[in-house]
């Protein structure tokens, strides 16, 4: 069988996890322990982020014609894909949380919601909460004005010594 050939799925398996991806995020794993290694893959695992190892030449392929085309100055040395679908946020988040236990795992860049980014960006897109922590945020300054308007209403009522908003039925 030809080289061409047995590289072909390769390309096809990076091509179809990219296809549908928010962000994904080139690191160096270099220089990473067996343990180390191991606790990030599943740390990444359980923010659900797909991570694998592929050669530099299969994932230039795979990322011709896509937004991801330009991450091809960053596929030099040994490189690491981490891919999310649903988080946007989530592969630069818990890469460089890792990292900063492990100075030996280097960002080299990525590409989030179809924009490319030197490892400076990623490092900053990665201090934005994740999608879970936003919503909450959101919801939580949403109701906040209408608590702050019961207890104001419930004071009134007090003082003019009617019964309490909760209580009146």
């Amino acid at each position: 069988m030809a080289k061409v050939e047995q590289k072909q799925p390769i390309v096809a398996e990076i091509s179809e996890a990219v296809k549908d991806a928010q962000s994904v995020v080139l690191v160096d794993y270099r220089g990473l322990t067996v343990e180390q290694d191991t606790a990030l893959r599943k740390k990444l695992r359980e923010a659900g982020v797909a991570y694998k190892v592929y050669k530099n030449t299969m994932m230039n392929f795979a990322f011709k014609g896509t937004d991801f085309e330009a991450l091809a100055p960053y596929l030099n040395g040994p490189s690491a894909i981490a891919i999310s679908t649903t988080d946007a946020t989530a592969p630069a988040r818990e890469l460089v949380d890792f990292a900063k236990n492990a100075p030996n795992l280097e960002i080299k860049g990525g590409v989030v919601e179809g924009d490319a980014y030197d490892a400076n960006g990623i490092m900053e897109i990665a201090k934005i909460p994740g999608r879970e922590a936003l919503i909450s945020r959101l919801l939580g300054s949403m109701q906040s004005p209408i608590t702050n308007l019961a207890r104001v209403l419930n004071q009134i009522a007090e003082k003019n010594g009617e019964a309490p908003v909760e209580a009146a039925e």
